[in-house]
């Protein structure tokens, strides 16, 4: 198993990932290469940062890959809010909240290896 594998916020992010894929796939069609695909992109990249920051050699490498993971969470927050307010799916409101709890996650393990690499 690799080691992102483990960590809780990579399996909740991957699970966010699959969660957003499926409520896009309700956006209409003229939206595919629009909001849906910069969506999809900032979803994948969540956890693809994360994976890349845990296999890194550094706390300080790893805390700079989650910053990132969350500079594109934050993304995915307001293309989901401008989805909703342009009525483009149903399921958006859980899909926020998702990404609500994965900020809260994220935030605690970058607080944490902040904490590491200060010592």
């Amino acid at each position: 198993m690799r080691p992102h594998h483990e960590l809780r916020v990579w399996q909740e992010a991957m699970a966010l990932v699959t969660r957003v894929y499926a409520v896009t796939r309700m956006f209409p069609a003229d939206e595919r290469f629009g909001l849906t695909s910069q969506i999809l992109r900032a979803s994948v990249s969540v956890p693809s940062n994360i994976a890349e920051g845990a296999v890194r050699g550094s706390r300080q490498e790893f805390l700079r890959f989650l910053m990132i993971a969350r500079g594109s969470l934050f993304e995915l927050d307001i293309q989901l809010r401008i989805a909703e307010n342009l009525e483009l799916a149903a399921g958006l409101n859980s899909l926020l909240a998702d990404t609500e709890r994965l900020q809260a996650s994220l935030g605690a393990l970058m607080k944490s290896q902040r904490s590491r690499v200060a010592e």
